[in-house]
C-alpha cells in the first residue's frame, strides 16, 4: 500500500506559514518562492519529496502491469520496488516529524 506524498507537501507548507508568520515578514507564497530560488535546505527538501513520489509512482506502475501480465515484470522486482517505495516513505515521515518537532522546540524558546 502506497500512501501519497501530499501530507509531506501540504506540512512542508505549513511550516514554511508558520516561520513566515513568526518573523512577521512576507505572505506564503513569496516565502516559498523565495525559499525555492534561494537554493539549499528547501530545494533539497523538495527533490527528495519528488524522489519519494516518483518511487510510489514507479512501484504502482510496476505492480498494474505484473498484475496484467506483463511479461518483462517479475514479482521480485514489483516487491523489491514496493518495499524500496515504503522505505523512502517512512524515511520521509520521519524527517517531517523530525523537522516538526525542531520547529515546536524554537518556537517555545523565549526571546
Amino acid at each position: 500500500m502506497t500512501v501519497p506524498v501530499s501530507p509531506l507537501t501540504s506540512a512542508l507548507a505549513q511550516m514554511q506559514l508558520m516561520a513566515t508568520q513568526a518573523a512577521g515578514g512576507t505572505s506564503a507564497a513569496e516565502t516559498a518562492s523565495g525559499a525555492a530560488t534561494a537554493g539549499g535546505f528547501a530545494s533539497a527538501l523538495k527533490a527528495s519529496i519528488d524522489k519519494i513520489s516518483d518511487d510510489q509512482q514507479k512501484a504502482v506502475g510496476e505492480s498494474q502491469a505484473f498484475e496484467l501480465g506483463a511479461n518483462n515484470v517479475s514479482l521480485n522486482d514489483v516487491m523489491v520496488d514496493m518495499q524500496k517505495a515504503n522505505v523512502g516513505f517512512q524515511f520521509g515521515l520521519q524527517v517531517r516529524n523530525k523537522l516538526v518537532a525542531a520547529y515546536q522546540d524554537l518556537m517555545q524558546i523565549q526571546v
